[in-house]
């Protein structure tokens, strides 16, 4: 369904039933005979580094950090159709309007999150929509020159620092599919919730 505003909470309900965002358009992927599209979580409470994402953050302590009302410009445009270049197939048809209702039209709250490399160069942004109970991690693009940094394992450690800072229980990091390399990275956030076909989250593990 397509919604022109949606009440924070009301949208954290339906995250918990299994829908999310793109745009205005609120979906659930339910394909015939197949529920491998699995909504994700991270409690924030209980969450603990790694040591290989100790090393992506002391990678990437050298840069700027700034959380801001989204705000669309065309060097976030520029950056975003070089990320879709490199990570989609060479892909370079996106539109400035197509980009901006894709991301920057939201019925929700929402925060961006700017990552500048120490000379103002930006590297990477993160739209996440916010309420009290939860923040949603919906898209992160970024510079495919600066891959080496693992900007995109960063950007989830920041949204988890922010929702320790502000008192939000829960990260959502859309949806995991067990068999697609391109997903794997989300479970490593430990510990980590799969919301069952029944309603209901269960633990991946804590090791």
């Amino acid at each position: 369904m397509s919604a022109a505003r949606m009440d924070g909470k009301i949208y954290h309900d339906f995250m918990n039933a299994g829908f999310r965002r793109s745009g205005r358009m609120i979906y659930q992927p339910i394909c015939a005979g197949c529920r491998r599209c699995t909504p994700i979580r991270v409690p924030v409470d209980g969450f603990v580094m790694s040591k290989s994402q100790r090393r992506v953050a002391r990678r990437n302590g050298d840069l700027g950090v700034s959380i801001s009302r989204p705000h669309l410009t065309d060097e976030k445009f520029h950056l975003y159709r070089a990320y879709l270049a490199d990570r989609h197939d060479g892909n370079q048809d996106a539109t400035h309007d197509g980009f901006a209702a894709f991301l920057y039209d939201s019925p929700v709250d929402t925060l961006e999150f700017e990552y500048r490399l120490p000379g103002g160069k930006l590297v990477a942004v993160g739209i996440c929509d916010v309420c009290d109970r939860s923040l949603s991690s919906v898209y992160f693009y970024f510079d495919p020159t600066q891959s080496p940094r693992g900007l995109g394992n960063f950007g989830v450690l920041q949204e988890i620092g922010f929702c320790r800072e502000h008192g939000i229980p829960h990260l959502y990091l859309g949806y995991w599919v067990g068999d697609a390399p391109a997903m794997s990275y989300k479970t490593s956030f430990r510990p980590c919730e799969l919301l069952g076909t029944d309603g209901l989250w269960r633990a991946v593990g804590t090791t």
